[in-house]
């Protein structure tokens, strides 16, 4: 108990004259050992590899994880030491609603068959999102973090000890000045100079002890920059994996609409099969792109038996699917009432009708509704 109390009274002495030596130093009171340049560019060095390493790994944490209220239960789940249990990706979420709404609709329909495929790619989507959220928080975040919470915490330890070693040797400094003031008055040899002197050796020796080790840990910080290398190298390598597979993911999923999109989609068109019988004319794309360009000659408005006899523009009706927006391209007068006048930039809804010449479409602006031709057209969806 004696010698706890002893200790206790000891450290709180060393406590107060290092706080009159820094707070001397901060008046301009007290002079101040410097350290070594190459140390203080270490210690330059230091603080900004921690600064950004810690702005790299927050954010790559939000961008892992964007949701504030997961980071918090994983950062408990971490500090418990237990394990995080396992997390259902938007993407997978998504994909089974997709996969049970087509359930409700009917599997057989079309909406609900395509429902089901693009919630099985969605699921992939996911999985390969799990994939690289657990690829990363390995490779990439773990030894960031352990860089922070293990040897930065280490090195600011050393850094404070080396801070009190310098305020000791500053208080030694001052205290040796003092006994040499009071031995030129006194004009004799003084004990107290002597146990200044003494205590001066002892704090230079401390100090310089503890300089070079705190110099040894900075100096660790290019190896550290070295490992991190590595591990951001594996982090691209993760990511490009992610979106190489997502891509692939969304390419297989396109290829499997497309197949399907002839039985799903009767009376859809594609702008390039609108435009194949169009030989005479350029295409809306090349014509609008050339400087100066006129509008395209009028199609030839000779319908095919079956159009002429059954077509009738009032009776005609938009199809359940298959209508799309278009641009006009140039201004076109109607040669009759069967047609639709078109001025430029207007978007109009246009579609096709069984029997229609390839050459027309049929064209709705409001109440009216007519016949256009596909020369004088961008569609747009």
């Amino acid at each position: 108990m004696d010698f706890n109390v002893k200790k206790l009274a000891s450290d709180a002495g060393v406590f107060f004259t290092r706080a009159v030596q820094y707070t001397e130093e901060k008046l301009g009171q007290a002079e101040k050992t410097e350290l070594d340049a190459h140390l203080e560019n270490l210690i330059a060095r230091a603080d900004c590899t921690k600064n950004w390493t810690e702005k790299i790994f927050r954010q790559t944490e939000v961008l892992l994880q964007p949701n504030p209220s997961a980071r918090i239960e994983e950062f408990v789940y971490e500090k418990l030491d237990k394990k995080l249990p396992s997390r259902t990706t938007n993407a997978e979420l998504l994909g089974q609603y997709m996969q049970d709404a087509a359930k409700e609709f009917g599997p057989g329909t079309p909406y609900g068959c395509t429902l089901i495929t693009v919630g099985e790619y969605q699921k992939r989507l996911g999985g390969a999102e799990r994939e690289f959220l657990h690829t990363s928080a390995i490779n990439f975040l773990t030894p960031l973090r352990n860089f922070l919470e293990g040897d930065w915490k280490t090195i600011s330890k050393e850094r404070r000890l080396l801070e009190n070693r310098r305020l000791d040797l500053d208080v030694c400094k001052a205290r040796l000045k003092k006994a040499k003031l009071a031995e030129a008055k006194a004009a004799l040899w003084s004990e107290e100079v002597d146990k200044a002197e003494h205590e001066l050796r002892l704090a230079q020796t401390e100090f310089d002890r503890q300089a070079e080790v705190t110099r040894l840990l900075l100096e660790g910080i290019s190896s550290t920059h070295v490992n991190h290398l590595r591990c951001l190298h594996e982090f691209v390598e993760a990511q490009a994996a992610y979106y190489a597979q997502c891509h692939k993911h969304m390419e297989d999923l396109q290829k499997e609409l497309s197949s399907a999109n002839g039985d799903t989609f009767p009376n859809a068109f594609a702008v390039n099969a609108s435009t194949s019988g169009v030989s005479s004319g350029p295409t809306p794309l090349s014509t609008a792109t050339l400087p100066g360009a006129s509008s395209p000659s009028r199609p030839p408005n000779e319908s095919n038996p079956l159009e002429s006899s059954t077509l009738k523009i009032e009776e005609v009706k938009p199809p359940a699917t298959g209508t799309r927006k278009a641009k006009v391209l140039y201004d076109y007068d109607a040669a009759d009432t069967s047609e639709l006048s078109l001025l430029a930039d207007e978007l109009i809804t246009v579609y096709t009708v069984p029997g229609m010449d390839p050459d027309w479409l049929i064209g709705e602006r409001g109440n009216q509704k007519g016949k256009v031709p596909v020369t004088y057209l961008e569609l747009l969806s």
